[in-house]
């Protein structure tokens, strides 16, 4: 398995720089679905592809490469978590997960946007549900 593992500390230290690449990838999203809602309205359905097709008018056609680049930005910036070495689990509430340990066990410490730190972990066959505090000792050391 290719992955980094990450410290409490080391992890929390990309929170500020994760706050600010998730607030922008859900406002990218929001204009996505909002540009898909109108196209799907002007079509009466979605497209099977966003090449332009001659039969389109020039409002589809802006639409059209509105979307194909705002699903680009979309991709971009989660692949900008994925290159921190963090995973993104769930794109629609900017859920992201690092590898770390507690008590020696390879765990998910967990985060969600509007979270200010780290203070949650998971084991890794859970997901957001089996979330559980992190222990006194890692919260305690990110103090001092």
């Amino acid at each position: 398995m290719n992955y980094r593992e990450f410290t409490i500390e080391e992890a929390n230290a990309l929170v500020p720089e994760l706050h600010r690449i998730v607030s922008k990838q859900l406002w990218v999203q929001q204009q996505l679905e909002g540009r898909i809602e109108q196209l799907h309205k002007l079509l009466g359905c979605l497209p099977r592809e966003l090449a332009p097709l001659r039969e389109d008018s020039e409002e589809v056609c802006t639409l059209k490469k509105q979307i194909s680049e705002l699903m680009a930005q979309v991709e971009e910036g989660w692949g900008k978590i994925q290159e921190m070495g963090a995973l993104v689990k769930d794109p629609q509430t900017g859920l992201v997960d690092f590898y770390g340990r507690v008590g020696g066990r390879l765990v998910f410490f967990c985060w969600r946007f509007g979270e200010e730190s780290i203070q949650h972990y998971h084991e890794l066959d859970e997901g957001f549900r089996g979330r559980k505090p992190l222990p006194p000792q890692p919260r305690h050391r990110l103090l001092n």
